[in-house]
Formats: C-alpha cells, structure tokens, sequence
C-alpha cells in the first residue's frame, strides 16, 4: 500500500531539482496545515491546535 507522500510524488512530473523542491514544499505545507485526520477530530491540525489551545 502507497503511502499519501508516495501517491503526490508519483503524480507529479517533475523536470529539474527546482521543481522537485516547490513540490516538496508545497506537500509538506498541505501535510502540516491542510490534511484532514481522524484522529483530530476530522479536523486539520492547525484547527485541532486551536481548539485543543481554546479548551
């Protein structure tokens, strides 16, 4: 089974190592601040840190 960063990398075409760089940066910033779990709450973890920082 493919993990979520082996899918995004396999979907992009990338042509030089600045690409693969702009790339990266944007997966890493989806995965920190966008990407929905279920073990917060279906929540991403920026809303989970909110809320869990409000309680």
């Amino acid at each position: 089974m493919e993990t979520d960063s082996e899918l995004f990398f396999y979907c992009c075409a990338c042509k030089n190592i600045e690409d693969l760089t702009e790339i990266s940066q944007e997966y890493i910033d989806w995965y920190n601040n966008l990407r929905i779990s279920r073990k917060t709450k279906s929540m991403s973890p920026v809303k989970y840190r909110e809320h869990a920082l409000a309680a």
